[in-house]
C-alpha cells in the first residue's frame, strides 16, 4: 500500500510539471521572470502573513470541532496541527479526500484521541469551510452580474454556473445524506468491513480487526458527525473562523497583484480564490498546476484590461507559492517530528 501511494504522489506531481510547464510556456517564462524580479517584496512578504492568518483561522476551527468531540488541544498544537493536516493534503493527489485519512492519524497521535475521532473532525472542518467559500464566492457573483456581460465572456459564464450549481447541489446532498445517514451507515459498515479485512490480512504485523470491532469504530465516526452537526454554537464558531481563513486567502491574492504593480478589486479576489480551491479535487497534489491553472484563466478573464496573462500568472505565483509551501513546509516539519517521537 505504502508503495502504491508513492507511486501515486510520483505521478502527481509529475502530472502537475506538465501543467505548470504548458502554463508557463502560454504565458510567456521572460515576462513572468521580469514581473517576478519586479515584486515588491515587503508586500510579498505581508502575502506570506496572510497565509500564516489563513493557518490559525483554520487551525483554530479545527480546535473548536475538537472541542465539540470532547478533544483538548491548545491553540498552538491545533495550529501545528493543522499545518500538518495542509501539508498532507498538499502531498497526496485529490487534496483534501487524499490527505484526510494521513491527518486523522496525525491528529490522533497529537491528542491522544481515537482515529476515527480525529477523522470525523477533519472530515467536519473540511465540510465547513465549503459553506463561506460559496457564500463568499456568491457575493462575488453578485459583482460580475452588476459590472460584466455575461454573454460576451465564455469562460466567465461557465465559471458562475459552476458556482450556481456548487451553491445548490453540494447543500442538498449534504441535507439528503444527513436524512439518511444511518442508511449510509450501515452500507459503509457492509462495504468497508470486508476490504479493511483482506487488506489487513496481507499486510504484514498488522492486526486483522474482528468485523465488531470494524463496525464499531465506523459507528464511532458516525456518532462523531452527529455531535457535531447537533451543537450550533461550535459550527456558527467554526463557520465564522472558516470565513476568516477565506479572507486571509483573498487578502493574500490582492495583496499579491499589490506587489506585482498592478492593483486589483478585493471583488475580484472574492470570486476567484473559492472557485480556484475547486481545482484541489483533481488528482494532482495539493492541486498544485490546476488551482493555478483556474485562478489564471479567471483573473485573465476578470474585467481588467491591465491584468494580462504573465501579471496574472506572476500574482499567482507569489500568491500560491506562500499558500501552497507555506503549509508544506511547516507541516512537513511537524509530521517528521511526530514521526520520530512515535517511533521513539
Amino acid at each position: 500500500m505504502a508503495g502504491g501511494r508513492t507511486r501515486a504522489t510520483i505521478l502527481g506531481f509529475a502530472g502537475a510539471l506538465v501543467v505548470f510547464a504548458i502554463l508557463f510556456t502560454v504565458a510567456g517564462v521572460d515576462d513572468l521572470v521580469s514581473n517576478l524580479r519586479n515584486a515588491d517584496l515587503r508586500l510579498v512578504g505581508l502575502v506570506f502573513l496572510a497565509t500564516l492568518g489563513w493557518l490559525a483561522a483554520w487551525g483554530f476551527s479545527l480546535r473548536t470541532v475538537l472541542d465539540v468531540l470532547g478533544v483538548s488541544v491548545s491553540i498552538p498544537q491545533a495550529f501545528l496541527v493543522f499545518t500538518g493536516a495542509m501539508f498532507s493534503n498538499n502531498v497526496t493527489p485529490f487534496g483534501q479526500a487524499g490527505g484526510e485519512p494521513i491527518t486523522a492519524l496525525l491528529i490522533s497521535r497529537t491528542t491522544d484521541t481515537e482515529y476515527e475521532t480525529g477523522l470525523a473532525a477533519i472530515a467536519s472542518v473540511d465540510t465547513l469551510n465549503f459553506v463561506p467559500s460559496i457564500t463568499i464566492a456568491l457575493i462575488g457573483v453578485a459583482y460580475y452580474v452588476t459590472e460584466t456581460t455575461l454573454g460576451t465572456n465564455r469562460r466567465l459564464e461557465l465559471a458562475l454556473v459552476a458556482v450556481a450549481v456548487l451553491a445548490v447541489g453540494v447543500p442538498s446532498l449534504v441535507y439528503l445524506g444527513w436524512q439518511h445517514r444511518y442508511r449510509i451507515e450501515a452500507r459503509v459498515v457492509g462495504v468497508l468491513t470486508p476490504v479493511i479485512r483482506a487488506v489487513a490480512k496481507r499486510a504484514p504485523r498488522v492486526p486483522v480487526p474482528t468485523v465488531g470491532g470494524i463496525e464499531h469504530r465506523i459507528n464511532g465516526f458516525f456518532r462523531a458527525i452527529e455531535r457535531v452537526a447537533a451543537n450550533p454554537r461550535g459550527l456558527a464558531l467554526a463557520l465564522g473562523l472558516s470565513a476568516i481563513g477565506w479572507f486571509f486567502q483573498m487578502l493574500g491574492l490582492w495583496l499579491a497583484f499589490q506587489a506585482i504593480g498592478t492593483p486589483i478589486p478585493l471583488s475580484i479576489a472574492l470570486f476567484v480564490v473559492p472557485i480556484g480551491a475547486i481545482a484541489g479535487v483533481t488528482p494532482l497534489p495539493g492541486g498544485a498546476g490546476g488551482i493555478e491553472t483556474v485562478l489564471v484563466v479567471l483573473l485573465v478573464a476578470a474585467p481588467l484590461p491591465a491584468v494580462t496573462e504573465p501579471i496574472a500568472l506572476a500574482a499567482v505565483v507569489v500568491f500560491r507559492g506562500a499558500v501552497y509551501w507555506t503549509p508544506t513546509v511547516l507541516g512537513g516539519l511537524v509530521v517528521t517530528v511526530l514521526g520520530l517521537r512515535s517511533r521513539g
